[in-house]
Formats: structure tokens, sequence, C-alpha cells
């Protein structure tokens, strides 16, 4: 069960640039709780402003409007000396590691322990203990050229944790990771959040990386939220166009070819993914459909995700289909040349 105590909350936050061109709106108007504990993941499209809000969130950027809370308290009241307290305690890893190529991998994770004063012997304790913790403990004496991208990013994590922070910030942390990498980073990160209790904000352009492990989602578009919400439940029935576009992917897009026909978005949202319930739909109702677009997960047993499917013509039989998915209380709704 997730916490009730929130750890960050962004309240009408914004940021604006100052161009040649005069000032440019990167974020508008951004509401959002983050709760202590949980893997919150911010998704969107390049250029949507998901870079400068998690920038924004350990004031790496200062935001030109509203406000950022952590732990209850406003940053931006914060002394210089109380916002790097509180910057310790948001680690952050990023796509392209930002190791430090002339220092081994032990002095990588010591060196925000040398900014914080931390004694020699100690910090070289700590550093790696952090090792251990992300399998690389054999690596100390190794430097960031001779490492494959998971094992840098795993120096990165352990770095990242050095200052025993309470949330960890990770900006596209695996887009530049092979599929078989990106798991395994993920499931690091979500072995960190269940046994050192560290708040994971995850920042990607990548659904897949949401579903795997983070609880809520805020999908971001054009600088404002465009929805938020449990992964499931922005999964089996995204209320934005944009939501919809990441979740069914370029693929829905071939729908509109179906401009002519009447046509039903079903959402699955909870039952087994062993219920045949398109099977049931045809033998119950005795009618033929054409699935247009499917995107299915099975996510611990439960079927995730929409499907959408063409009417038949003959107006009793698309009756028929209808009323089966009304009496078997299957989410459904007409929806018109499938507007994403």
């Amino acid at each position: 069960m997730l916490s009730t105590e929130p750890i960050i909350q962004l309240e009408g936050m914004g940021k604006e640039f100052q161009t040649s061109n005069g000032p440019i709106k990167a974020l508008d108007d951004i509401n959002l709780t983050i709760y202590q504990g949980e893997i919150f993941g911010i998704i969107g499209l390049s250029g949507a402003g998901k870079s400068t809000l998690v920038r924004c969130i350990n004031y790496l950027e200062v935001p030109t409007s509203g406000k950022v809370l952590f732990e209850n308290k406003s940053l931006a009241a914060m002394s210089p000396k109380e916002q790097r307290k509180a910057r310790q305690s948001m680690g952050m890893i990023f796509q392209q590691f930002n190791l430090l190529s002339q220092r081994n991998v032990l002095q990588n994770v010591c060196f925000p322990l040398e900014i914080a004063k931390v004694p020699s012997k100690e910090a070289k304790k700590r550093a790696m203990d952090l090792l251990k913790l992300v399998g690389l403990e054999d690596r100390a004496k190794a430097y960031p050229a001779q490492l494959s991208g998971g094992q840098k990013q795993r120096v990165a994590i352990a770095r990242a944790l050095a200052t025993n922070p309470k949330v960890l910030l990770c900006d596209e942390a695996t887009s530049a990771l092979d599929p078989n990498t990106t798991k395994s980073i993920l499931s690091l990160l979500k072995d960190i959040n269940k046994n050192m209790g560290v708040t994971v904000v995850v920042i990607t352009h990548e659904m897949a990386v949401i579903e795997a492990i983070c609880d809520r989602v805020a999908i971001i578009d054009k600088s404002h939220i465009a929805e938020e919400g449990k992964v499931s439940d922005i999964f089996s029935e995204p209320k934005s166009k944009i939501g919809r576009q990441l979740i069914l992917g370029d693929a829905a897009k071939q729908a509109v070819k179906f401009k002519d026909s009447r046509k039903i978005r079903i959402s699955f949202d909870g039952r087994s993914s062993s219920e045949p319930v398109i099977a049931g739909m045809i033998l119950a109702s005795k009618v033929l459909v054409n699935i247009i677009h499917a995107e299915m997960k099975d996510i611990n047993g439960t079927a995730m995700g929409q499907m959408v499917i063409q009417l038949p013509q003959e107006e009793t039989e698309a009756m028929r289909v209808l009323n089966y998915l009304k009496t078997a209380k299957v989410p459904c709704e007409e929806v018109n040349d499938y507007d994403i």
C-alpha cells in the first residue's frame, strides 16, 4: 500500500526561458503530488518539458512561477544552505551517465561524498557498499571507458545513492541502453525502491518503462499535464489524445482507414487475462467483428489495455454486439474515426 504522505509537491509551477525571439514557456501550471516510497513516472514526447520538469524539482532550474515543496517545505523559501541539503536528498541519474572519465569507479561514487566533506575512509566504505549493491564491487578500479553502458548506469546509480537520498530522479536513465540492459536497470531501481524505501521519479518517453515499474504516472504534453493517475487506469483507458497516442502507438493511426464504419473501443481494466471476452461476445451475439487495433498487456494475471473493433453495418447485428458488452459489463464507447 502506497504512503499518503507527500514528499514532492508542485503547485502551479511554471518555467519560462528568455531567448532572442522572446520568452518560451517550457512548463505551465504544473500541479503534481509525489508520495513517499512510490515509483512515479512522467512521460511525454520529445520537447514536451520532461527534463525541464525534473530539473525544476531539485532546483537545478529555478521555476519562474508557482511552488516546489520538498517534505512540505518550499524550496524557494529555503536558504542556500537548506537548498543544498534538500538537493542532497534528491539523487539524480542521467541518460548519458555523466561519469568523470579521469576517475575510476570507486572515485566516481566517492565524488558526492567528497563534496559533502565526508571523511575519506568513511566515504570509501560507503562507496564499496553501494558498488556491491549494484553488483560492481569487482570493478571498483576500472575507468568509465572500460565499462559497458549498463555498468556505467549502475555506477551512476551508486553515485546518486551515496548521500542517502530520499528521492532518486531518473532523467531518461534507460534511453541509451539496449532492451535487456534496460530491464536489468529497471529491476535494480525497483529493488532500491522496495528495500531502501527511496522514492523514484522516472522521466521517460517510453510507455514500456512506465508499465514495468511505476505505480502512478503523469503524461506531459506541450508544457502541460495532460492526465495523471494509476498506471493501470491510464493504460486501460487513457483520457487524453496524447495518452492514447503514447499507449496505442502509431499502429492506432491505421484505424482511420475505416472511415465509413462504426467503431467501438473496448477497455480492459481488471478482468482476468484468461477470460475470453471477444470470443464470448462473438458466440453470444452470433456476429463476426473486425478487430482494427489491440494493445493488450497481462499485468499479474489482469488484462489491461484497449481494443478497437469495427461493428457490422447491419444495425440489428451491431446492437447485438453492444447489448452483449453492456450485459457483460465490459467498458466500451463508440468512437468517430478513432479520435487519437
